[in-house]
């Protein structure tokens, strides 16, 4: 649903100046059909002009319209020539609920046909890029989207049971049909897979994993939620905008009066009065849910988090990863940026990157990929670091406690404070907190000494009383001093996420007439400021002891609460000051259908007041190579 957010992107203009990251010449069609290794990455010698292009009908588990018939899903294929005379491929697939609407990537994408129903162009430039190199490329058009049958159920059972059904198809498993509805089998494969995807497609290919079917030999996971649950709440508090559920599915139903029933019943059972969590958002729960679980992922992952991502938080990356089984390989990329695709922020390097961990993981081939640093960690602008896991595994937690004098310090405190609940956006919480705001009460500690990162979950604890039976809390982490910083906050017809247009394209793999590979290039959108949300904490107060369950608070009654914020990994420089800011609703996560805040179903807050006794409030920090306080 985030590409919304990227749509004034389009108003874009640029120059053409194709750069070919990759791409020879296709070797002559008598060649012995065989795959190219050389200096361990597979080579271009295939021809993608030649390349068979066809389309099938898989037949899936689920009946998600009711019409008492087995979905079929739309499945579009290009792969090499050769591999209809004798050659195995293995297949990069690409589930996607966005081929019809609103369009694929940045550049929203659509399928073009030709006159017997083939794709002529498939969106993106993984085709033109893999194919030639002896990849099958898959595009395959989620439960009821497109040209699959069904209706789409926001996450739910069907929408990752008719991704399976392809991969059972792929090693034998499942049926699948051409137009005339004779069987077909995919007798061109090795059976092995690879998923990948951004957001909700990237979210699929997670949940295909969890039910741990064979022949799913890796996963691209690129700002994929991992739980239905916190795309559209946080802990309790209402994100986004009520009717949600209902709204992901009408927006990419391929016949959304046909599904009107299913839509409604999706809008029900998501229970947005209570902003609890129950058995619907069970079913959509990809770590410990009724459909996948992480404990059954046996596919390797490879996983791309935006820790500013105000649509797909941090904790969707950082919960499931913690879950995987241990001998599961994986690799990560965790950046400052929004919501973003690193095919668009670091193109050259991801393409690489990609290009080595399929090769390793779809054709066997003999590279360093796993035994190099496992996660990417962008610590600002241009500025990347690589370390052995996520998150850092030299992290030690530091518990800081707010002073009655505005300070933040390791030492006891005591005394009290109080705000109003009331929604406001993080500038306006964060922004001069040295002066006194009825909206908020903040904190800081001494400038820092060093250079010192956050890498990990922070939790805070409040001791506190309320006016009334309940609040949303709201708690910023918040670095201060001027800096030039990855600017996540922009949105506009140029830039957004962090990212901006630069001028030109980029033209990737080999091209044909229809589908050329070529995109927009981007780099880093930065900005001057004097201050930074790092990261955040939200609560509602009454589901404090359960997200299952509303229990209203007894006003006046002190309680202790603790819960973790958002994931995070950050330097703070020498000089900058760290900031504790607590405060009520935040609308930075109320937002409308467009992506915007302020949306009109937003958490306005409950005007409750909240006191806070000092005493028992703390924040705990995993840090990395320093200590804020000497």
């Amino acid at each position: 649903m985030s590409d919304l957010k990227w749509r004034g992107f389009l108003a874009a203009v640029a120059l053409a100046t194709p750069l070919v990251i990759a791409g020879t010449p296709a070797a002559s069609a008598t060649a012995e059909p065989k795959i190219d290794i050389s200096g361990g990455l597979t080579q271009p010698v295939f021809s993608y002009t030649d390349a068979i292009r066809e389309h099938v009908r898989v037949q899936s588990s689920v009946d998600s319209d009711g019409d008492g018939k087995k979905d079929l899903v739309r499945v579009d294929i290009i792969r090499p020539k050769e591999s209809g005379s004798g050659l195995k491929v293995p297949v990069i697939m690409h589930e996607s609920p966005y081929y019809d609407n609103p369009g694929v990537g940045y550049e929203l994408d659509h399928k073009k046909y030709d006159a017997n129903g083939n794709v002529t162009k498939f969106p993106l430039a993984y085709d033109n890029y893999f194919v030639p190199r002896g990849y099958a490329y898959l595009a395959v058009d989620m439960i009821g989207t497109r040209l699959s049958e069904g209706c789409p159920t926001s996450y739910g059972a069907a929408d990752v049971l008719g991704g399976k059904a392809v991969v059972d198809w792929l090693n034998g498993r499942a049926s699948a049909y051409d137009d005339q509805g004779q069987p077909v089998k995919a007798t061109w494969t090795t059976g092995r897979t690879g998923m990948i995807g951004h957001s909700y497609e990237g979210a699929l290919g997670a949940a295909v994993a969890g039910t741990g079917v064979q022949g799913l030999a890796t996963i691209v996971n690129i700002s994929g939620y991992t739980s239905g649950y916190e795309n559209a709440r946080i802990n309790g508090t209402l994100s986004w905008f009520a009717g949600l559920a209902s709204w992901q599915a009408n927006r990419v139903a391929a016949d959304p009066g046909k599904c009107a029933a299913v839509s409604e019943k999706l809008l029900q059972d998501s229970d947005d009065a209570t902003g609890n969590y129950n058995a619907y958002w069970d079913e959509r729960n990809y770590r410990t849910g009724t459909i996948s679980q992480a404990r059954n992922v046996r596919a390797s992952v490879f996983s791309v988090m935006g820790m500013q991502d105000r649509n797909v938080v941090g904790s969707q990356f950082s919960e499931w990863w913690a879950k995987l089984p241990r001998d599961v390989p994986r690799k990560a990329w965790v950046t400052q940026y929004g919501h973003i695709d690193p095919f668009w922020a670091r193109r050259e390097v991801w393409m690489d990157t990609l290009h080595q961990w399929f090769d390793h993981e779809l054709m066997g081939v003999a590279n360093d990929i796993l035994r190099r640093p496992r996660v990417d960690v962008q610590l600002g602008p241009d500025r990347w670091i690589t370390q052995a896991d996520w998150p850092a595994p030299a992290a030690r937690t530091t518990t800081l406690r707010p002073q009655q004098d505005g300070s933040l310090d390791r030492k006891p405190s005591t005394g009290a404070g109080s705000y109003l609940d009331l929604a406001q956006t993080e500038v306006a919480m964060a922004d001069n907190p040295g002066t006194t705001h009825p909206n908020r009460l903040a904190f800081l500690t001494p400038p820092l000494k060093d250079a010192m990162r956050l890498s990990g979950t922070p939790s805070v604890s409040l001791r506190l009383k309320l006016d009334k039976p309940t609040a949303n809390l709201g708690v910023l982490l918040v670095d201060y001093g001027t800096d030039t910083r990855i600017n996540y906050r922009e949105r506009g017809a140029t830039a957004a996420e962090g990212l901006k247009f630069i001028g030109g394209e980029d033209c990737v793999g080999q091209s044909t007439a229809d589908d050329d590979g070529c995109y927009l290039k981007a780099g880093d959108n930065t900005a001057a400021s004097d201050f930074n949300v790092v990261t955040r904490g939200i609560l509602d107060a009454q589901n404090h002891r359960s997200l299952s369950r509303s229990t209203p608070l007894t006003p006046g009654k002190a309680y202790q609460i603790t819960w973790k914020m958002l994931p995070q990994d950050y330097e703070f420089k020498a000089g900058h000051r760290l900031g504790l800011v607590l405060t009520g609703a935040n609308d930075d996560f109320n937002l409308d259908e467009s992506g915007n805040g302020t949306g009109a179903d937003a958490e306005p807050g409950t005007g409750a007041e909240v006191t806070i006794d000092l005493a028992g409030t703390s924040i705990t920090l995993p840090l990395v190579n320093g200590t804020p306080l000497k």
